[in-house]
């Protein structure tokens, strides 16, 4: 397998504070499933952050798919992101006012990539939608019509995954997105991400403190091991 991600002597410290991260070398391989834990405030987010161009670092090198995105402006940072990196967030922030399908398929809106991809594979944005939303167990046609706010949070949490996966994005990051699910459904809810991920061949950066969940991973990593400025005061 090659490096999706590589990261090298990266070093980030909020402004008037201690360094958070001091991260010397960092890789994920392509279609790698990779357990990423550590406590609140151990600069879990802010590492996610970095990688998806959200902020920069003070010095070191973050190259996905071989770019580094530390030299990108602004704007092609937030491209490249929206073309490369689908994100499941821990409150899933889907679009209240929106139906089902019209999270889904927001990304699409975005990248012009992620919509040629879903149209390629699938023939349309719609059918992709449509067959993503299926795959997690949300395929009812009435189901989907509706509002993302009047689903249950194991549905939205579902909904989340589908439009982070939509148009083949190569990595796919979930920042603690079972918390709110008990034993079974995180472990069911799992499996259905994992098929996802094998099935667009992208690799996973799953983000959580529940170290229950690192059996199911390729690989598990406590950011700790990774991050030099560890006992610094994390944010």
């Amino acid at each position: 397998m090659n490096a999706l991600i590589e990261i090298d002597d990266l070093g980030f410290a909020w402004p008037g504070q201690a360094e958070l991260l001091d991260i010397p070398e960092f890789r994920l391989q392509r279609g790698e499933t990779l357990f990423l834990k550590g406590p609140s405030g151990s600069g879990k987010t802010t590492l996610l952050g970095l990688l998806g161009g959200v902020q920069k670092p003070q010095r070191g090198s973050i190259r996905l798919l071989g770019e580094d995105i530390t030299r990108l402006s602004a704007a092609r940072r937030d491209h490249f992101r929206v073309d490369h990196t689908g994100y499941i967030f821990q409150q899933f922030n889907l679009l209240p006012f929106l139906s089902v399908r019209e999270n889904v398929e927001l990304p699409c809106h975005f990248s012009r990539t992620r919509a040629e991809r879903a149209r390629a594979r699938h023939g349309s944005v719609a059918q992709a939608a449509g067959m993503l939303l299926g795959h997690l167990g949300l395929g009812d046609a009435a189901l989907i019509g509706r509002r993302a706010d009047s689903l249950s949070i194991g549905q939205q949490q579902r909904v989340a995954a589908a439009r982070a996966l939509i148009g083949q994005p190569e990595l796919v990051i979930a920042d603690e997105p079972t918390s709110a699910l008990d034993a079974d459904a995180r472990e069911a809810f799992l499996q259905l991400l994992f098929a996802e991920c094998r099935a667009a061949g992208a690799s996973l950066l799953f983000v959580s403190h529940d170290q229950s969940l690192a059996k199911l991973f390729d690989r598990s990593l406590s950011l700790a091991e990774l991050n030099r400025a560890a006992t610094a005061p994390g944010i």
